[in-house]
């Protein structure tokens, strides 16, 4: 097998190991889950640890890369954003453009390896994405440009014209889906301990992360916007059989507590109809309760 087969062989099964780890997880992984992949009998860690750069020595190219968590984005070490375009960017290792990780995620992006991009969400934990690619290199801002699926890749590469605002869009519709709702849930779920809200269900491959205002209405994908629950509340909620109060009391709707069913209706509706949900430990990451007000609304008129 030539270095070339081995890379590309490698990532895959890099990516297979990493998306049962998920899974089995539910979700964030910390840098002990992820270094336990064997590869043709070696050990290869898959998370950076103290550089931000993850390129195993059986490779040539970068593997990972990660951004770190700050409660507010100007204490990151780096600015990891977002251009006009709509792609996300993700910085150099400082300035030099023959530093050797800035030289190892340049060969990836040269030789289009997709490679894992953690975020962290908390302290020592991430979410992974993958695969990402890094499609080009912005040497005078220090960076590269970060595609997250092969539509964002062929629209950089395509040929056909596109312009800024129609980029724009079909990128941001990317980055919502592939990185903004995954770090919402992940985040959300943190906040309530990996709970159900309204059940206590302790299981987060269970476990949603709701929001109380859709994206439609101007919901943004914060923590306070969403509220943790199993999939059974998080759908009564979406379809307003359950609502919630401002002052995070949960009501049943009137037609639904009349019924007569079996064990499921009585014990994972009914029951609830009048509790308190759970909330999270930080006040800070309690729902809003104007929010919660509005969706409340509507919920009593759906009913």
């Amino acid at each position: 097998m030539d270095a070339g087969e081995y890379d590309v062989h490698l990532r895959s099964a890099a990516f297979d190991f990493l998306g049962s780890v998920s899974a089995r997880l539910g979700g964030p992984v910390k840098y002990d889950d992820v270094a336990s992949f064997v590869f043709q009998g070696e050990r290869i860690p898959l998370m950076p640890t103290q550089q931000g750069i993850r390129k195993p020595r059986q490779l040539q190219a970068a593997l990972s890369f990660r951004t770190v968590h700050a409660e507010r984005p100007d204490q990151r070490p780096y600015d990891d954003g977002e251009g006009l375009d709509g792609y996300l960017r993700y910085k150099w290792r400082g300035t030099d453009p023959g530093q050797a990780d800035n030289v190892a995620l340049r060969r990836a992006s040269r030789d289009r390896r997709p490679l894992i991009w953690f975020r962290g969400i908390a302290s020592g934990l991430y979410v992974p994405i993958f695969p990402v690619w890094l499609i080009d290199e912005e040497p005078a801002e220090h960076q590269f440009v970060v595609a997250l699926d092969g539509e964002q890749v062929d629209g950089w590469f395509g040929g056909e014209v596109i312009d800024l605002d129609t980029r724009r869009r079909y990128a941001e519709r990317t980055v919502l889906q592939r990185l903004h709702q995954p770090l919402f849930r992940a985040r959300v779920l943190h906040a309530y301990a990996n709970n159900c809200s309204v059940c206590r269900l302790r299981h987060p491959e269970l476990l949603d992360a709701a929001h109380i205002l859709g994206d439609a209405d101007g919901g943004d994908p914060v923590v306070t916007n969403g509220i943790a629950m199993c999939k059974i509340h998080h759908a009564a909620f979406d379809y307003n059989i359950l609502g919630i109060s401002a002052d995070h009391r949960i009501s049943v709707r009137a037609d639904v507590m009349a019924e007569t069913d079996g064990p499921t209706l009585r014990h994972s509706l009914q029951e609830m109809d009048g509790a308190q949900i759970g909330l999270p430990s930080q006040r800070a990451a309690r729902p809003d309760r104007d929010r919660l007000a509005e969706r409340f609304r509507r919920f009593l008129q759906a009913g």
